[in-house]
């Protein structure tokens, strides 16, 4: 069973807006036509000053998600943003400059705690109004940078832990975002908001968190690059949490250099208050691990088991697989990784830790809400039924709460079924066998068309669960469009290898340049050419 969620840097956007009346809305302006990293090089003229960058992404944020096509991508605004520029300002004024995302607008996931005058919710009622009592360490790192925290974006609520028959996008706070190439078509989740907000270019950065193709999965069907880092590259501190075994945040971008440039940021030393970053190597010079010719020599896996049986998504990964090897990639095609059978064991894995993981979070991070346990969430949502559950229950919160704790046998088991089988028999066995730099394949289908009713559809399946069961990094850079959706074309390497995916991507990307902006069509019954 595979969760949706679960189950060049930000340069001078158009300045145009949209009317207020539109029902489809043209995009107003190109993504990015001066790159981060050179805007704050010394050379940025006045245009580029974070207070101006600022103004520019609220307004396009007006223009796209409050009015126009409403695509309901930020949950919130920081109140504080413009304060917060013009502080970044008078710093550049006086000489000093923190880095290359100085005064650079960014917008981080409602699951991530910021100890601002944002809440932090993960979309969910029963913390509307909280505030968080300190930043995420996340948050520390970009506040530390130079980053300006423009607002929280929206997510399938609770990161689509919640049901089996849910809707990605959705949360009770945050109502459903919508995909900027179809707004009938689903977003994908979790991380629904930062992979839309970044497609629509309300700004070119975003955080998002995955437990299973939460980030890959809505980049790739919002047609927007999206990285899943090891666990353990970036700390988990402030996240509010599913499992600790395979929750990790990681960007959401417009390019692949500036994924490369947010992980830089992101990617710190060890964190005693996530254990899981204290036997991480050091972080790699990942920009400068960027090369144009990164694919000559390099060997490729093709994992067919994971292709959608969709004709044409599959044509065009095929597409995208030849283009690999005309760049100089050797190309192993296929090998031998056959689809997940361990979907019970994750799911059983997730829900103990669930369980066990969230009155923690809360604990820390909220001593002040209402609720306290899963149990108080339950009784929560139960007694809100109206505003809380509309559309799909809760079955899964049920699940969680019956079992037992991780010191139980079904606990323990499953976690070692799951480490055995995507790692030694899985990822591990198959990188090894056949001596590879990473393995692709399609990141999934295209988006589907959101169903209230039914909840979401498989979307032809995904590549997701592998590298999240593993913990391993996952890239997914754009490969193109299917009747104007886009679908992503994945790159799954060993644990630690960012520097090496990030490189390979890269390479495809500047080669290929098939990502277009969004045009936000109402509908898309788009018929086969004649």
């Amino acid at each position: 069973m595979q969760r949706r969620g679960f189950i060049k840097s930000f340069g001078l956007l158009a300045s145009g807006l949209l009317s207020t009346n539109a029902t489809h809305a043209a995009d107003t302006g190109p993504l990015a036509p001066v790159s981060g990293d050179v805007a704050n090089t010394g050379s940025a003229t006045s245009a580029t000053s974070a207070t101006q960058a600022t103004r520019l992404a609220l307004s396009r944020i007006d223009a796209l998600d409050r009015r126009g096509p409403r695509l309901r991508s930020i949950i919130e605004l920081n109140p504080d943003a413009l304060r917060i520029a013009a502080a970044l300002d008078s710093e550049r004024r006086a000489g000093k400059l923190r880095g290359p995302l100085h005064g650079m607008p960014i917008v981080i996931k409602d699951n991530i705690a910021t100890g601002d005058r944002m809440a932090t919710t993960a979309g969910s009622l029963a913390l509307d109004g909280i505030r968080a009592t300190r930043d995420a360490e996340l948050v520390r790192r970009l506040r530390e940078a130079g980053a300006v925290i423009v607002g929280k974006t929206n997510l399938s609520e609770w990161a689509n832990i919640r049901s089996t028959r849910s809707t990605s996008g959705w949360s009770g706070r945050g109502g459903l975002t919508r995909n900027p190439y179809g707004l009938d078509r689903t977003t994908s989740g979790s991380s629904s908001g930062s992979a839309a907000a970044v497609a629509a270019g309300m700004t070119t950065m975003a955080i998002g968190t995955e437990t299973d193709g939460s980030i890959v999965s809505p980049a790739s069907m919002c047609g927007v690059v999206g990285l899943k880092p090891t666990v353990g590259r970036v700390s988990r501190d402030g996240i509010i949490p599913i499992s600790h075994s395979q929750d990790t945040p990681g960007p959401i971008t417009a390019t692949v250099r500036d994924a490369a440039l947010l992980l830089s940021a992101l990617a710190g030393g060890p964190d005693p208050r996530d254990p899981r970053t204290l036997p991480a190597p050091a972080p790699d010079d990942y920009l400068r691990a960027l090369r144009k010719d990164a694919l000559k020599g390099a060997r490729l896996g093709v994992a067919r088991e994971f292709f959608t049986g969709h004709d044409e998504v599959d044509q065009q990964i095929d597409l995208a697989i030849a283009q690999l090897k005309r760049l100089g990639a050797e190309i192993v095609d296929p090998i031998d990784l056959p689809k997940v059978g361990y979907g019970k064991e994750e799911l059983a894995v997730l829900l103990h830790e669930f369980k066990h993981d969230l009155p923690l979070w809360l604990d820390t991070f909220a001593p002040h809400a209402p609720i306290h346990t899963l149990a108080d969430l339950i009784a929560f949502d139960n007694a809100h039924r109206r505003d809380e559950m509309p559309y799909f229950g809760q079955e899964l919160f049920d699940q969680a709460q019956a079992l037992g704790d991780l010191d139980s046998d079904a606990y323990r088991t499953a976690l070692a079924a799951c480490r055995k089988q995507s790692r030694d028999e899985g990822l591990d066995r198959v990188l090894r066998q056949h001596g590879l730099d990473a393995i692709v394949a399609p990141t999934g289908g295209t988006a589907w068309l959101t169903d209230f009713i039914n909840g979401d559809s498989d979307g032809g399946g995904g590549f997701s669960t592998p590298a999240a069961v593993a913990g391993y990094p996952h890239l997914t850079v754009p490969a193109g469009q299917v009747r104007g959706l886009p679908v992503g074309l994945s790159f799954v390497g060993p644990a630690w290898s960012e520097a090496r995916l990030l490189a390979l991507g890269y390479a495809y990307e500047q080669a290929t340049q098939w990502r277009r902006p969004p045009s936000y069509p109402a509908h898309t019954a788009t018929p086969l050419p004649i």
